[in-house]
């Protein structure tokens, strides 16, 4: 309950300096400063919370197989010839096969 009330003080005490905004003043950049006020508060009230990895087998082999067959996709939905279904079962095929070993290694 005491940082509860800790934030709403950051908050109140951060946007009194808006309150006095004219009306020639952007309203795209009034919302940018509100924005970053409660996130500045928050940081201040609440503390920074660290996010833990909870897929250690997600990396860069991983993004390159999803891009892989992306783009085979994306080759068979533009000309979808024969030879381009054979691709894309193939790479989505090899990507399954990675996916799942790296998985189960980890």
């Amino acid at each position: 309950m005491e940082v509860r009330k800790q934030h709403q003080i950051e908050i109140s005490e951060r946007s009194a300096a808006l309150e006095n905004l004219s009306d020639s003043v952007d309203k795209n950049r009034a919302w940018e400063d509100i924005k970053v006020n409660i996130k500045i508060s928050a940081k201040e009230s609440l503390g920074l919370h660290e996010l833990q990895q909870h897929k250690p087998w997600f990396d860069g082999d991983y993004l390159r197989f999803l891009e892989n067959r992306k783009q085979s996709k994306m080759q068979w939905l533009l000309n979808p010839k024969q030879s381009n279904i054979h691709n894309l079962n193939n790479v989505r095929r090899e990507a399954s096969r990675h996916f799942e070993k790296k998985r189960r290694n980890i």
